[in-house]
């Protein structure tokens, strides 16, 4: 059996989502659309409770939760949503965006920039954090968007919400919020908040793969948001299409298990966490991690040895599932944009691995990846001095 150390990849549904979903593939599998019939009204009431229990772990209106397919289709909602109401406007056009964003915010604006935007980066630190002294120089009255995630997939690190969407609002910019890892593992606060639109996804928060929500400010559904497709009028015209009635459902009870139980969850985790790291230092003095040591996913630990290969070492793991970094980076030959954009060099970036630890993690699996992780480096290690000798 694998024992699984994957949780920002994603994490598994929790039973009690898994048993709410299941009428909806059955008895009451209605269209929500289709109001003319009990059956129908029905499947509609789900889905308004849904969005009730999400915008309440957020603190938010109902009214602001969009649904979606997942967060790469909320973050592509937001940045081609406003930007292409801004230029059917004549409006601004500079977005400002940062080198470790995930991929479905760096993607779209490459292809933003390519139709004419003014795309720029804002530098980050040794630990991934966005240099406010840089990002409030980048602003200008040209500025459209600022889009600078909540909270990094493959370092942890946590970017600082407020004084972000304080700058970007001095400024007259909106602020998009990619908090895809964030939700559900620390609180977030719509309310309090200057975040004009937030990307969220089930499936990071024990909920079911294929559904998420993109929460924007009321002035946005007034023709500051575009659609990016075109048919039904469901999501207020924003999302059109039959919605998934089941992952909604499921969505919004992961939503109200991770309001009631997130915040023992993220204690628990962290101290797991900090057991794990601890434990891995004292047996390999040479390790290093990365990230804020201290604003940082709870489960969350970028570890790198150096001079070993980290996907060797993951071969010497069988019973672990463990990454080297982003799920939308697997397969591919060159080492973690994230790691580099915050200096480490490709040898050390190689040399870097994630553990995800989350609510089902156990203290007894801890502890055995961490005696497995010290006996596949001693392997590597004496595999590299037979070879050189």
């Amino acid at each position: 059996m694998t024992v699984y150390f994957d949780d920002h990849a994603t994490t598994p549904c929790d039973p009690r989502v898994v048993a709410a979903m299941m009428p909806y593939f059955t008895a009451q599998f209605a269209n929500p659309a289709s109001t003319s019939h009990g059956p129908g009204r029905d499947a509609a009431d789900a889905i308004e409770n849904a969005r009730s229990q999400v915008a309440a772990l957020l603190n938010a209106p109902a009214g602001d939760v969009v649904f979606t397919g997942g967060a790469t289709e909320s973050n592509n909602l937001a940045l081609y949503g406003v930007a292409r109401a801004a230029a059917m406007y004549g409006g601004r056009r500079r977005i400002i965006t940062l080198p470790t964003e995930h991929k479905a915010v760096l993607e779209p604006c490459r292809d933003l920039q390519e139709q004419g935007f003014d795309v720029v980066y804002a530098p980050v630190d040794r630990y991934g954090t966005v240099d406010l002294a840089a990002l409030e120089g980048l602003l200008t009255p040209e500025t459209l968007l600022v889009s600078i995630q909540a909270a990094n997939s493959e370092i942890g690190t946590l970017q600082p919400m407020a004084q972000i969407g304080a700058f970007a609002r001095a400024a007259g910019a909106l602020y998009h919020c990619d908090a895809t890892q964030l939700v559900g593992r620390a609180p977030v606060d719509w309310q309090a908040l200057p975040v004009d639109l937030l990307s969220l996804s089930a499936h990071k928060l024990y909920g079911p793969k294929g559904t998420g929500a993109l929460l924007l400010r009321p002035s946005l559904r007034r023709g500051g948001l575009q659609p990016l497709m075109r048919g039904g009028g469901q999501e207020g015209g924003l999302r059109p299409g039959t919605h998934n009635v089941p992952a909604v459902v499921g969505f919004g009870v992961a939503a109200d298990l991770a309001a009631q139980e997130g915040p023992a969850d993220t204690e628990r985790v962290a101290r797991l966490r900090d057991r794990f790291e601890a434990s891995l230092r004292a047996a390999l003095p040479e390790v290093r991690f990365n990230g804020h040591p201290e604003r940082r996913l709870p489960g969350n630990s970028s570890v790198t040895l150096p001079g070993l290969e980290a996907d060797a070492l993951l071969m010497h793991l069988p019973g672990f599932a463990l990454s080297l970094g982003s799920a939308c980076n697997s397969g591919a030959l060159e080492p973690s944009y994230v790691l580099t954009a915050i200096g480490l060099s490709r040898d050390d970036a190689d040399s870097t691995f994630r553990v995800g630890l989350g609510r089902f993690t156990t203290a007894a699996a801890v502890g055995e990846l961490t005696n497995a992780i010290v006996a596949g480096a001693g392997r590597l290690a004496e595999l590299g001095a037979a070879f050189t000798r």
